[in-house]
């Protein structure tokens, strides 16, 4: 990717700042874990994986600053309650704390930490290529692809999870073209999806979210590929209001 969402800088982490795309492309350095909440509570960072991982910093840097354990339990406890429903977020805190109460005592306590969270975030970075390479696959040369919210790099610690999928295709020469719909209210779509898939090359276009019905009509859409905050065991998918207006669009015009 020609950008980068979050990345360890020695001693700090620098996010790029979500809520100034898609005007500006600027990166924050957070030097405490009190900034870590604040970038999540303000959607600076967003997307769940992107959220646990960048809590798994967080955590980092709370142990580096706490000058008790009950200031560390303080700061974490802080950390986890900065977005209740990011299952990521409280899943990386905890793999963070086993490593922490492990190497409590030790010297090599900060280090170790430092080496979980990086690691969080590179298995993250190969699930997301997994996804990629497998769901790009399924799409024909030049499919035309309606995409909801934001579920790319800007979300993940890598090429992104649904739209992985449209990255490997447009790096194995696929040409996709991506109309990105605006996802109301805080237009995730237009902001985010649209300016990162232009940043990497990717032919894509904004509409309105009541547009995609007619695009449909006039066979302009091939595929809706959506990420998906959950899955259920029977694959029932839970994801950003619009979602469920797309899937019946989509089957009312037999696409997948």
């Amino acid at each position: 990717m020609r950008f980068h969402t979050a990345r360890w800088r020695g001693n700090d982490l620098e996010i790029l700042d979500q809520t100034r795309l898609p005007n500006e492309e600027y990166y924050l350095r957070l030097r405490s874990c009190r900034e870590v909440v604040e970038a999540i509570k303000s959607l600076r960072v967003r997307g769940a994986p992107l959220i646990g991982i960048v809590a798994a910093f967080g955590v980092v840097l709370a142990a580096r600053e706490a000058r008790s354990k009950i200031e560390f339990a303080v700061a974490v406890n802080e950390l986890k309650e900065s977005r209740p429903t990011a299952v990521n977020l409280c899943w990386a805190v905890e793999r963070m704390l086993i490593t922490f109460h492990a190497y409590a005592d030790s010297p090599d306590r900060d280090r170790k930490l430092v080496e979980l969270a990086l690691r969080i975030q590179a298995d993250d970075d190969a699930m997301c290529e997994a996804i990629g390479r497998r769901g790009a696959e399924l799409l024909s040369n030049g499919s035309h692809i309606l995409t909801h919210c934001n579920a790319g790099a800007l979300a993940t610690g890598g090429c992104g999870t649904a739209l992985a999928i449209i990255y490997h295709a447009h790096w194995a020469g696929k040409r996709p073209v991506v109309f990105a719909d605006e996802t109301r209210p805080i237009l995730q779509g237009a902001r985010l999806t649209a300016w990162e898939l232009a940043h990497e090359g990717v032919n894509v276009r904004v509409i309105t979210d009541n547009h995609a019905g007619f695009l449909m009509s006039q066979g302009r859409i091939d595929c809706v590929i959506v990420g998906a905050d959950r899955i259920a065991s029977n694959f029932d998918v839970a994801n950003k209001i619009g979602t469920y207006s797309l899937a019946v669009l989509a089957k009312a015009h037999q696409l997948p």
